[in-house]
């Protein structure tokens, strides 16, 4: 895993790149923003491919637990990928009312996650 550090305006991002999955439940999330959090990072970028596809599936309840791990502390989260793969109602309208708010966004790229984390 490496952390590339963004920086726009006052704002630190920590864009994670991974070639494997590291968010496979709950506890790995809050590891990991723990580990954002206590670098002074503001914002988070994660690339879809480094959460488990369980996340996808709002039935189980991980996504909800997992933001709101991230409402808690206060880190802003952006999921870069291609959510058009998904054919959920439920899935497009949470993220559809997700992108409307600035905690969490899903973006369709790095410059977008940028631009809604600044």
């Amino acid at each position: 895993m490496k952390i590339q550090s963004h920086k726009i305006n006052n704002t630190e991002i920590a864009e994670v790149i991974s070639e494997e999955i590291l968010i496979r439940n709950t506890e790995d999330a809050l590891d990991l923003l723990g580990n954002i959090y206590y670098q002074g990072f503001d914002g988070l970028i994660l690339y879809q491919e480094n959460i488990t596809p369980d996340f996808f599936d709002l039935k189980n309840k991980m996504a909800g637990d997992i933001l709101q791990k991230f409402s808690n502390y206060r880190v802003r989260l952006a999921i870069v990928g291609d959510f058009s793969e998904f054919s959920s109602k439920s899935l497009r309208d949470f993220i559809f009312e997700s992108n409307k708010g600035k905690l969490v966004n899903f973006v369709g790229t790095v410059n977008e996650a940028l631009g809604a984390l600044h």
